[in-house]
């Protein structure tokens, strides 16, 4: 069964750039460039079924162009114990528009609602007992970074699959703009 999640993807300079990052947490599991998104919505593993449904949930999705900016580093949860090193993304009406929208056409082909608020952020590297000092270090350094706007033009229902080497992602659906 695939695990779906729905995500923007991030212009590929900005992926590039991020990569620069892995030499100051050794220590921490990177995600490779080539996965770098903003998820909106991690859905699970689902059967064939509910895959097609979600599909075409997902392909009706209608939103305008809109525009992005990535701000900012921190770490998930707060406290003592990170987690999860992520950049930030700069409020967007747009983006939270269309988050609920999604929610709610995933809600229409059955699939529960997520019980947790949307926090957009950009996922950079999952962390197993690393320093928090050294990861409150990195976000002194980082905690000012600003990335220039970019165009936010589709949408895309991604499956993966689990595997020894790590995650492989494949695009089931991409959904362009339309306003």
């Amino acid at each position: 069964m695939p695990r779906l999640f729905v995500a923007i993807d991030i212009p590929q300079q900005i992926k590039d750039d991020l990569t620069r990052f892995t030499r100051e947490l050794p220590v921490a599991r990177w995600v490779p460039a080539d996965q770098i998104h903003l998820t909106l919505r991690f859905i699970g593993e689902v059967g064939p079924q509910a895959f097609a449904a979600i599909k075409a949930a997902v392909s009706g999705l209608n939103f305008p162009e809109f525009t992005l900016a990535l701000r900012g580093a921190g770490h998930f949860p707060p406290g003592r114990h990170p987690r999860v090193l992520w950049v930030g993304v700069e409020p967007s009406d747009r983006l939270s528009q269309l988050q609920q929208d999604l929610e709610l056409a995933l809600l229409e082909v059955g699939i529960p609602p997520e019980e947790r608020p949307f926090s957009p952020h950009i996922t950079l590297a999952r962390l197993r007992d690393t320093a928090p000092a050294k990861v409150n270090s990195f976000e002194e350094r980082h905690g000012e970074l600003n990335y220039p706007p970019y165009q936010v033009r589709e949408v895309v229902l991604y499956s993966s699959v689990l595997t020894n080497q790590g995650a492989i992602h494949s695009k089931e659906v991409t959904v362009v703009c339309r306003g």
